[in-house]
């Protein structure tokens, strides 16, 4: 069964759930919250803008940094954590732009999408951006011509993504490299859509032209189920190929459009677009997996590679609310 995205009117957040009308409390567990606890309108209905990533320390920094990117009072205050009655996810607000963690993988991110959209449903918020703030192996092919000393043209494809490069995703693709998520329902797969939307990623491709000290592209992300097998590398507890298979399935996926490889994009994809979301995925690359599998840049380096996809999205709502731009801020 396929599923396909259709974006609804009147900018609305769409729940596809009749059974949730039948409800007289919606408890949203995971992130301590729910309809009978919590007036979710008042909390939340003005939010406009949602960026969420894997790390809780790295969505609390990204709200901080918000906070003072949009002047708010007690920029340099410590936020609450809105959801700190669980462990499992991290929430923080700045102004109109909610942050929030994830987790790691396909299972994670779905589990804090399904609570979070209805968290936006039950809010009646309304033209909400969603967007995914990462980190991810960089993948980028080049084409080099030569001419040896037997006067025959050669052709050698050569690593080139520069680490820090941050790829803006214009489809996430799977392992196979095809456009879907699919999820097991009820022992039945159903195979959804990973369609995003393009003129938001050119938007923020526009917006990245404004920041000259590192490199932005738009590109496939490849979405995978595992962190070591599942994206080609020879470093894990098992290793079943040779590093020749490793890089002719890493080129395959090159040729196939993939720019970058992380873990939760599809299902990001696949949620968002079906309730009506527009949502975008920007992530930083950490490493270029055609020359290596390990991540050896210093913590300092990380660091600073990480606030680079923050540091587009802050100029991205910065536009949207007609604010200018701001001066390069370290957080």
């Amino acid at each position: 069964m396929t599923e396909t995205t259709g974006y609804s009117g009147g900018g609305f957040v769409h729940v596809k759930n009749p059974h949730l009308d039948s409800m007289e409390e919606d408890i949203l567990y995971h992130l301590d919250l729910g309809t009978k606890t919590h007036n979710l309108p008042a909390m939340f209905g003005d939010i406009k803008f949602v960026c969420v990533g894997g790390s809780p320390n790295r969505m609390r920094a990204f709200a901080q940094f918000m906070r003072r990117e949009l002047g708010l009072a007690g920029a340099g205050e410590e936020l609450p954590d809105i959801c700190a009655g669980s462990d499992r996810y991290a929430m923080y607000r700045a102004g109109p732009v909610l942050s929030i963690s994830h987790g790691m993988g396909i299972p994670s991110i779905s589990i804090m999408l399904h609570e979070l959209i209805k968290l936006l449903h039950h809010a009646k918020c309304r033209d909400v951006t969603i967007i995914r703030i990462g980190t991810s192996g960089g993948l980028v092919w080049q084409q080099v011509t030569g001419v040896p000393s037997s006067g025959l043209a050669s052709v050698s494809l050569c690593p080139g993504i520069e680490a820090g490069s941050v790829v803006i995703t214009d489809t996430a693709v799977d392992s196979s490299f095809q456009p879907r998520f699919e999820q097991v329902v009820l022992g039945e797969v159903v195979v959804r859509s990973t369609e995003l939307d393009k003129d938001l990623a050119e938007e923020l491709l526009a917006c990245s032209r404004e920041i000259a000290d590192f490199p932005t592209l738009i590109g496939h992300t490849m979405c995978t189920y595992d962190f070591y097998e599942g994206q080609g590398r020879l470093d894990g507890a098992l290793c079943s190929f040779s590093s020749e298979k490793k890089l002719e399935y890493l080129r395959r996926a090159y040729d196939a459009g993939v720019r970058n490889i992380e873990m939760e994009s599809t299902a990001f994809a696949a949620l968002c677009g079906l309730c009506g979301l527009k949502a975008a995925v920007v992530c930083v690359a950490l490493l270029d997996r055609l020359e290596g599998d390990q991540i050896r840049a210093s913590h300092e380096v990380l660091w600073e590679y990480q606030q680079r996809p923050q540091r587009l999205i802050a100029a991205f709502i910065r536009q949207r609310l007609g604010l200018g731009p701001a001066g390069r801020s370290q957080h």
